[in-house]
């Protein structure tokens, strides 16, 4: 009877590993962007693999209180694709000087799970990803880079913006 109920445990707690916590971002995917920014600037890209087909793009808008980045990767394929993440960082946002310098990275101070984590994604569908960087105290030109994190649909974009 005992190995029944150390049985049934380990299974649970398997079950619980596999599905894992969430991070914050999940919700903030889906959080809208509003429009009231004075600066909105766009780069797509594309990315191939022999199982479907994403396109990403990055969206960049500054306003008064700081600069909102937004990686939004579709399926471009009629069927459902899975995404991987080898870890708890499903994506990162990092922005360079014009000398090619990191001013600023999301994650910098940020930690993450080491836990396997899958994301499904239906034909058409979108995930979205959005951060904040605030109140930067910088001027000038920078390039925003937005990384999925995913082993098997990496993506990468980079937006040129002005930081007035």
């Amino acid at each position: 009877m005992p190995s029944r109920i150390l049985i049934a445990l380990l299974c649970a707690g398997a079950l619980a590993f596999a599905c894992g916590p969430r991070s914050h971002t999940e919700a903030a995917s889906t959080a809208s962007l509003t429009t009231a920014a004075p600066v909105a600037l766009q780069g797509v890209a594309s990315t191939a693999h022999k199982n479907g087909r994403v396109a990403s793009t990055l969206d960049v808008k500054v306003d008064n209180d700081g600069v909102r980045f937004a990686l939004r990767v579709t399926n471009e394929a009629k069927k459902q694709i899975e995404i991987t993440f080898p870890n708890g960082q499903t994506h990162e946002f990092s922005v360079l000087d014009t000398l090619g310098r990191e001013v600023w990275r999301w994650g910098a101070t940020r930690m993450f799970t080491q836990s396997v984590q899958n994301k499904l994604l239906a034909g058409g569908e979108s995930l979205r990803i959005a951060e904040r960087w605030e109140k930067p105290a910088l001027h000038g030109k920078y390039v925003a880079i937005a990384l999925l994190h995913s082993s098997n649909f990496p993506v990468e974009e980079r937006v040129e913006f002005t930081l007035p």
